[in-house]
């Protein structure tokens, strides 16, 4: 068989009963075809739709999680602040306090110390002056005992003195 590809009739060629042949294909059997693979095409499209909807839907959902995250996030971390802060101030508050208390406290101790030593001082004195008014006391009974002598004042007022020492000794 010979190719006439530029004859001046068509018909005479393949090419053109292959050309008509589709075309009748189409005419009789596209509607047919062409429908359900757009109803197809048409699901699927709208399959599509919904999961691009469903998409959306997610991520809005998911933007407005991310802001309630971010929000009680940064709620979070402004009440840890406030919780600080309170807490630096009642940790002061109470250095204050411990500092005044040990202040009272240490006066309170000090005033205790400073009565004693002063009733320390006047048990002394009291001891002091028992013990002058005992040794007064004995010079004036040596005294009245032997008598009123100017040869004798002289060495019993040694005497005396000499004793005060040893009288406060034995009585402390």
């Amino acid at each position: 068989m010979e190719y006439h590809a530029f004859t001046l009739l068509p018909w005479l060629t393949g090419t053109f009963w292959v050309t008509i042949a589709v075309l009748v294909f189409v005419l009789l059997f596209g509607r047919r075809i062409a429908l359900p693979v757009n109803n197809m095409l048409d699901r699927r499209a709208e399959a599509v739709r919904a999961a691009l909807d469903e998409a959306k839907q997610l991520k809005a959902e998911a933007e407005a999680l991310l802001a309630d995250a971010k929000r009680r996030h940064e709620q979070a971390v402004a009440d840890a602040k406030e919780i600080l802060q309170s807490a630096h101030l009642e940790a002061e508050r109470m250095a204050e306090e411990l500092t005044r208390e040990a202040e009272a406290t240490a006066s309170r101790r000090k005033q205790m110390a400073l009565d004693r030593i002063a009733a320390a001082e006047k048990a002394a004195l009291q001891e002091v002056r028992s013990v002058a008014v005992d040794v007064a006391g004995a010079a004036v009974a040596q005294l009245l005992r032997n008598g009123f002598a100017a040869e004798t004042n002289d060495a019993m007022l040694d005497h005396a003195i000499a004793g005060v020492p040893a009288a406060l000794g034995q009585s402390i």
